[in-house]
């Protein structure tokens, strides 16, 4: 899937962009007299709805009462606060510590009743142990300077684990061959984490796929991605990662995860996978 940081996001300010000057037609007046009524120069309008500027929620407001268009400014300032929201930055996420950044998600998992995941570099976090959870993390805190804050964040990690496997819930996963045998632990926790998978394989509310190593596929791997019911797809980026709510890219996401399902073995022959890996680590 070829996302950039910034891509959803730009077509996202496009849209609201169009919006404004749908709106600004709508009322039968130029660029010129809005950028007159708003008393803002042209070159601003311009901008705006070029997509080439941001609105902040003044301008927004400003520019529908220019349009006598008030009834639409809670719409669109929530559009905007919501195409401000999309892409995060794991430093902005981690500034207060990797324990905040795990507990400020943990509405979102509480209201999910469907869960869809897709790895390609390491275990989904709900699926990890708790060693396996403390190497991930403490290679995120050396690398990008965090708090130290390891333990906490693993056990707020652990504790969000026992939430979603309480009941009611249900999650379809699906990891390549190659997650099984990174290299981000040491060969006793890497044991222990496959393990772990091959016994939360057996769950009735889990599906656990894995896309064995072969020379041909339907498609090459994709980022990391988690898909909450039909709400919202997070895509995990190199530099922060993006929440997608717009329902044609939630739906993109959920046709590319049927595409690598149907690449994954499942039940015994997707255990046989895990051991396998297993009896390689010596």
């Amino acid at each position: 899937m070829a996302y950039t940081p910034s891509s959803s996001v730009v077509a996202a300010r496009k849209a609201l962009a169009v919006r404004l000057q749908d709106i600004r037609k709508d009322a039968g007046i130029t660029g010129r007299e809005l950028s007159a009524r708003c008393g803002w120069h042209p070159a601003k309008t311009s901008r705006i709805q070029d997509g080439k500027a941001a609105p902040s929620e003044a301008d927004i407001r400003a520019w529908c009462q220019a349009c006598g268009a008030e009834d639409q400014i809670a719409e669109l300032i929530a559009s905007s606060r919501a195409v401000d929201s999309m892409y995060v930055e794991w430093r902005r996420m981690e500034r207060a510590g990797l324990r905040q950044a795990q507990e400020s998600v943990l509405p979102l998992y509480e209201r999910t009743s469907a869960f869809r995941v897709y790895a390609s570099r390491v275990v989904p976090g709900m699926l990890q142990t708790k060693a396996y959870t403390t190497a991930v993390l403490q290679a995120v805190q050396r690398s990008r300077g965090t708090l130290d804050d390891v333990e906490a964040a693993v056990e707020a990690r652990m504790e969000r684990q026992r939430m979603l496997f309480s009941g009611g819930r249900t999650f379809a996963l699906v990891v390549e061959e190659a997650v099984l045998r990174g290299g981000v632990c040491d060969a006793d926790a890497m044991a222990g984490q496959l393990g772990h998978l091959i016994t939360i394989s057996t769950l009735p509310a889990v599906s656990l796929g894995v896309i064995p190593f072969r020379q041909e596929r339907l498609r090459s791997p994709a980022e990391d991605f988690y898909m909450f019911d039909d709400a919202q797809t997070s895509v995990e980026l190199a530099s922060g990662y993006l929440q997608l709510t717009q329902p044609h890219e939630v739906a993109m996401y959920a046709k590319t995860f049927v595409e690598l399902s149907q690449m994954a073995v499942y039940g015994p022959n997707a255990r046989a996978v895990i051991t396998a890996a297993i009896d390689a680590l010596g």
